[in-house]
């Protein structure tokens, strides 16, 4: 159903159940299915957040700066794009880690049209570092990717299944859409993703799917066209 795909995934996944540190159990699951998504002919790039060693605007208040701070969420974003890589090399597929300032020989500088052709050898493009700015999120990195390497979609891989009309965690009565507008997610005040990352998705038609990223085999299952999470879309 894809040939081109931008997963975004948060750091809190990468801790396990802690959102803590780097889970190794998570990174080789994580690892395992994107290479499996890979051998099935998809391109895949990927964006992680930075949340579970350092979130910038947590650390308003306590003594940084936002423009400092965003900076260290910037470097976790791509330590953890380094496990992830390593990872996935192990999982027999190759990987390779795009960073949005220089960072050789750390990672290599992201150009749209190296990450693209790393995709197109059957590689994992892992574009970290955010947009290289400050006062925007993962999420918005993560849309601006996608919208420049030209993917058919954006999959959000979260903890959860899809999304709820209230947190399904908190309330039990919250109920899951298949799919919905980026304006009606705007008007309900949906926690999908910021509403710059949301701007910039419904500007340039780029839809987004949100799914658990958990649950073994749903990767593959949304690239084959079955129904899984839930479609935002224009």
């Amino acid at each position: 159903m894809y040939r081109r795909v931008l997963l975004k995934l948060s750091g809190e996944s990468l801790g396990g159940p802690s959102g803590k540190g780097l889970s190794e159990e998570m990174l080789s699951a994580y690892a395992g299915e994107i290479a499996s998504a890979v051998r099935e002919g998809l391109q895949v790039s990927v964006v992680i957040g930075g949340g579970n060693i350092f979130r910038g605007l947590s650390g308003v208040g306590k003594g940084f700066d936002r423009v400092n701070g965003d900076k260290m969420g910037m470097l976790a974003t791509v330590i953890n794009s380094l496990g992830l890589a390593i990872a996935i090399r192990s999982a027999g597929v190759d990987a390779e880690v795009f960073t949005a300032t220089p960072m050789m020989p750390i990672a290599r500088y992201y150009m749209r049209d190296d990450a693209v052709a790393f995709m197109e050898k059957g590689g994992v493009s892992l574009i970290a570092g955010g947009t290289g700015n400050p006062f925007f999120t993962t999420d918005s990195g993560a849309a601006l990717r996608a919208l420049e390497i030209g993917a058919d979609a954006l999959l959000k891989g979260t903890r959860v299944d899809g999304v709820y009309t209230a947190d399904p965690e908190k309330d039990p009565a919250a109920v899951k859409y298949d799919e919905l507008t980026f304006d009606k997610a705007l008007e309900d005040h949906l926690k999908v993703m910021d509403q710059t990352a949301f701007a910039l998705c419904r500007e340039g038609n780029m839809p987004v799917i949100v799914f658990d990223m958990n649950a073994e085999g749903n990767l593959s299952k949304l690239i084959r066209g079955e129904k899984v999470g839930t479609l935002v879309h224009v």
